[in-house]
């Protein structure tokens, strides 16, 4: 009898274990989605969705890389997670004398940037990872126009212009003023309204936001493409476990009940 009673508790342990496994595999996502900052909106990207990351990646390319490195990721590693043919890649993703195993650095020289801007850009590899999807949406979509230039609601005074200027137009931000304790009055952005229309409606507008900050997603993540999918296969195989162990457990107690 004690026997039987060792091999159930041992059952009964390691069903627990295997359904507390799935509930972390499965929250996990959720877990990490759950970071980030109050005021954001929701960027809604799926880095599966393949065609996205692409439009993503082509975005990048033409409006960030000039000054921005991802120098954590190889030309070659994007040819093949994204499935680019790497003779489109070399046409097109290229400049200079680069090579399609070369990792990706900004066109411009660290030295030049430094002279330009007063510092190098930063890199942007783990920029997803660090401020997270929604605030890399959020913040592509907030430039606005003053007087003394461009300046952008998430970050104040931010140093990098508005490079999609052209596609999203210009806004301009709209007050609302308040009066706190002591009588002082302060004034905040209540609302950035589309001054002049840009190439793009706002939904193409969001959609292109959206597609960069998917392949962002992905650069600071690339084994996610295959992580994600290897993950379904491993549920299903934690379910069918979890189920053998409750057919097992059963067999023995089904003498011990007898």
């Amino acid at each position: 009898m004690m026997w039987f009673k060792t091999k159930s508790a041992i059952a009964k342990a390691a069903i627990r274990a295997a359904i507390s496994s799935i509930v972390l595999i499965a929250g996990a996502p959720i877990a990490m989605a759950a970071g980030g900052h109050e005021g954001l909106e929701k960027s809604g990207i799926n880095v599966q969705d393949l065609a996205s990351v692409q439009r993503g990646a082509g975005l990048f390319m033409n409006y960030c890389h000039s000054c921005h490195s991802a120098e954590y990721m190889r030309y070659q590693r994007l040819s093949e997670d994204l499935e680019l043919p790497a003779e489109m890649v070399e046409n097109n993703l290229l400049f200079g004398e680069r090579e399609i195993t070369d990792y990706m650095k900004a066109a411009i020289p660290a030295e030049s940037a430094t002279a330009w801007f007063g510092k190098k850009p930063p890199d942007l590899t783990l920029k997803a990872r660090s401020r997270g999807p929604d605030w890399i949406y959020t913040f592509l979509k907030s430039y606005y126009m003053t007087d003394e230039g461009w300046n952008n609601k998430i970050l104040e005074n931010a140093s990098m212009p508005n490079v999609l200027w052209e596609k999203q137009g210009i806004q301009r931000p709209i007050y609302e003023s308040y009066t706190d304790e002591a009588g002082v009055v302060h004034s905040e952005i209540v609302e950035l309204r589309l001054d002049q229309a840009g190439l793009q409606t706002p939904e193409e507008f969001e959609r292109t936001v959206r597609d960069i900050t998917a392949f962002m997603e992905y650069l600071a993540e690339p084994a996610v493409l295959k992580r994600e999918r290897i993950g379904i296969w491993v549920l299903l195989f934690m379910v069918a476990f979890t189920f053998m162990l409750w057919l097992l457990y059963h067999e023995y107690w089904k003498d011990v009940k007898k």
